[in-house]
């Protein structure tokens, strides 16, 4: 498998650096054909619909392409096949971003909750850590569930009660598996400090500085 050098520059801060399709494996290139073939492919605010190397998490599972493979057909399952209506689905990849401070992962998905319905004065609320004050009954189980599953590490009766009677018991389950999911991919960015397109400023503030 290619070992690229892992220098860093300000230029670009990948610890995971990109790697050209020529130098991909075997393995590599067929997960990385998988992915820009796939459902992420017809959406142009993907990295999978761009031509040349992956970026994003997707450059970052090329390391491993079992688990890559596993990995990114789990989360076509959970972006595309949810029982949880796009909106609610992205709000709760929102709210992961900003426990991890994931900032690419807040700017490739905040656009996709505003054009999925998600109020721009709640979503700000959440980037600034704070609790929206205004959410639809949806949005505020949502809201709780996912919170106090990042926080607590378990859900409260009433919560989980809450999510269980609006969303049934697949709700439920896509509930945990799109914060669980974006916890994975936050950890991946996080790591690899992969990098904000050119000019675009970080989006979410420490959140000791709100």
């Amino acid at each position: 498998m290619s070992n690229p050098k892992n220098e860093t520059s300000a230029a670009d801060p990948r610890r995971f650096r990109l790697i050209p399709l020529d130098q991909l494996t075997p393995e590599q290139l067929t997960l990385s054909d998988a992915i820009k073939s796939g459902p992420r492919a017809k959406l142009k605010s993907s990295g999978a619909s761009k031509p040349g190397p992956l970026g994003g998490p997707f450059n970052v599972w090329l390391r491993s392409p079992g688990i890559g493979d596993l990995v990114q057909r789990l989360g076509e399952e959970i972006r595309f096949r949810s029982s949880l209506p796009p909106k609610l689905n992205e709000l709760a990849i929102l709210i992961t971003a900003r426990h991890w401070t994931s900032q690419y992962e807040w700017f490739a998905h905040h656009k996709l909750a505003l054009e999925g319905g998600l109020a721009p004065a709640l979503a700000q609320a959440i980037a600034q850590g704070r609790c929206p004050a205004q959410m639809g009954d949806d949005e505020a189980i949502v809201y709780d569930f996912s919170c106090e599953l990042h926080e607590n590490k378990e859900v409260s009766d009433a919560t989980y009660q809450a999510a269980l009677d609006r969303f049934g018991e697949r709700g439920v389950v896509d509930l945990i598996s799109v914060n669980g999911f974006y916890s994975l991919v936050s950890m991946c960015l996080n790591v690899d400090r992969t990098p904000l397109p050119e000019g675009v400023t970080p989006p979410l503030p420490p959140l000791g500085e709100r």
